[in-house]
């Protein structure tokens, strides 16, 4: 079984190639499974790209945008099991291996990670946290579900379901509406797991993306 482990970028210079060596890759490859990792790129300005090949990754140029970054990874990657992340050292990709035996085990097809059970202390700002309780609120009244953080980046999946998703979303609310979608017609479950402060700038447009969340929210919703 081959694993995809896609992350997006956008000037992660700083970041990139601590976050590539901390994937368990050689683990992963004990365990019987072959390993591909694939960064999506959004037009990088600084040494980013340059980091990536030279680590032996593959990596792909898109537009800028969350969302438009994915949905281009995922017609890409080649593996039955995608695992995401950020690229700037926030997801603990130690706990890759254990996410995919949950998957696996319990025979499940998409698998969210709640960042808040474990999360290192100032590893997010108070005005973000309040922002994600906020949308993580309404998606639950929303949508009838009962998850502890609806904007978790940290997913791993199976690839034959993103047929019947449809997955329209080129920003950041891409990350609620894989889960929406997930959650509503497939096994999914969500998981405990950890954060760290990110490594880096941060790239979240508090205000403009908490409000284009909360619309697309609605729209989705009233589209069904």
């Amino acid at each position: 079984m081959k694993i995809t482990i896609l992350m997006p970028s956008l000037n992660e210079e700083e970041s990139v190639g601590n976050t590539l060596s901390s994937i368990p890759a050689d683990k992963l490859k004990g365990m019987g499974y072959d390993v591909e990792i694939l960064i999506v790129d959004g037009g990088s300005s600084d040494n980013t790209v340059a980091l990536v090949q030279g680590r032996g990754a593959k990596v792909m140029i898109t537009g800028k945008g969350y969302g438009r970054q994915y949905r281009a990874g995922f017609e890409t990657a080649g593996g039955e099991i995608i695992v995401t992340a950020d690229s700037d050292c926030s997801y603990p990709m130690e706990e890759i291996p254990g996410l995919i035996n949950i998957l696996l085990k319990e025979n499940l097809d998409f698998i969210s990670t709640n960042r808040f059970a474990f999360m290192d202390k100032d590893s997010m700002a108070l005005l973000n946290r309040f922002g994600n309780w906020f949308l993580t609120l309404f998606t639950n009244i929303l949508f009838n579900f009962n998850l502890k953080d609806s904007q978790s980046g940290m997913w791993v999946f199976r690839k034959k379901i993103l047929e019947q998703m449809k997955l329209t979303g080129n920003g950041m609310s891409l990350s609620q509406e894989i889960k929406i979608r997930a959650f509503g017609k497939f096994r999914a479950k969500e998981i405990d797991s950890s954060y760290r402060k990110r490594v880096g700038r941060v790239k979240l447009r508090i205000f403009i993306d908490g409000l284009d969340n909360l619309f697309n929210l609605f729209k989705l919703r009233f589209s069904r």
